[in-house]
């Protein structure tokens, strides 16, 4: 593996370039139109600008939160593009090039590439389901040796995808490409954690995928996260970056004040509740990105509906989210009155009038 990383921020002999630790926000998506037929452009800049004004380290362009499943691959390249030169070198731009299919994440990743992306994040092969050797050997190895250039992250999230890029096969990875020198971890598993670790070595980064287990992860020094791939950072990006930079810093304290501010928005990542019908009760799990898209229309940002077959939310799963933020904004109002400042909304009148909300979940 390369040894050392200089103030360039380049790694090694390779000149791969090195992901800044910190807070990087998996950025929504914002659509336009009541079926969200239109990615809207102006409000991705608006997003964007919102995000660098808060301090993050990267945003990553077109992952899950940015509904990745069902933009187009001309939007998917243009919001990659479009992110990039929006940013402009302000921070690190991370582009979502991923699929179950080689040939088609290679063809996303070089659109990707020639608009001047920092790093490229690759999700495991989802449906298909390869095994971990099949997914070093037959994807995330061809485009990292095709593509040189970027730092290339494997996502590693077994929950969504159905199968594991484990970290022996990283570890094999990271030895046979210097541009493979970091991963999303969401795997929920502190034991794979601590493996990538131990079998990656000390230089290699980790990055959480899970919001509300991020603090745990760069606090044990078994796994050492240097930073988190967030998706409440969309509404509270000075505040999750405050949060990974005292942990980076060792500063305890200022890392518990804030984790425990920050809680109740990183449990509504996703929102389960128990809802009736006239058959009986069924679970309901609202997954990312629909609490958090909800979340950030009541607050008045500009994003937009989901897109199909994501849709809304129900009356129980709404008020679940409207708790959340309201004891944010209860007890630690700073931390979203930027949203206010930046889009000029009144935050205490969108959390108290239902008008804002009322037709954002089912009431059926």
């Amino acid at each position: 593996m390369p040894s050392g990383v200089g103030a360039s921020g380049w790694q090694g002999d390779a000149l791969v370039y090195r992901v800044p630790e910190g807070c990087h926000t998996a950025g929504v998506t914002p659509f336009a139109g009541a079926d969200g037929a239109e990615v809207d452009y102006a409000a991705l800049r608006e997003l964007v600008e919102f995000q660098l004004a808060g301090g993050v380290a990267g945003i990553l362009a077109v992952g899950t939160t940015g509904e990745s499943p069902t933009v187009t691959w001309a939007e998917h390249t243009r919001i990659i593009a479009e992110t990039a030169g929006i940013v402009g070198g302000r921070a690190c731009t991370i582009a979502g090039t991923g699929s179950n299919s080689t040939a088609e994440s290679t063809e996303s990743t070089r659109h990707a590439v020639r608009n001047g992306v920092n790093a490229v994040l690759l999700v495991e092969p989802y449906y298909n389901g390869p095994s971990s050797i099949e997914i070093r050997r037959e994807y995330m190895a061809p485009l990292a040796r095709e593509f040189a250039d970027v730092q290339v992250i494997p996502y590693v999230i077994p929950g969504r995808t159905g199968t594991q890029l484990l970290p022996e096969d990283l570890a094999l990875l990271a030895e046979e490409c210097p541009n493979v020198r970091c991963v999303k971890e969401a795997t929920g598993n502190p034991d794979n954690m601590r493996r990538t670790r131990r079998l990656c070595g000390p230089e290699f980064q980790i990055f959480s995928g899970d919001d509300g287990i991020t603090a745990s992860m760069m606090a044990d020094e078994a796994i050492g996260a240097c930073g988190v791939i967030s998706v409440m950072s969309n509404v509270a990006p000075a505040a999750v970056s405050r949060l990974t930079r005292a942990l980076l810093d060792g500063d305890a304290v200022e890392a518990d004040r804030l984790s425990a501010a920050l809680r109740p928005l990183f449990d509504i990542v996703t929102v389960k509740t128990q809802e009736e019908s006239a058959y009986g009760p069924r679970a309901c799990k609202a997954r990312n990105p629909l609490p958090v898209k909800t979340l950030m229309r009541v607050l008045g940002m500009p994003v937009g509906p989901v897109r199909r077959p994501l849709g809304k939310m129900t009356e129980r799963g709404l008020q679940v989210v409207l708790d959340a933020a309201r004891a944010v904004w209860a007890a630690n109002p700073e931390i979203l009155q930027p949203i206010g400042d930046a889009f000029g909304v009144d935050i205490e009148r969108r959390l108290s009038e239902s008008e804002y909300w009322q037709d954002l979940c089912y009431h059926d």
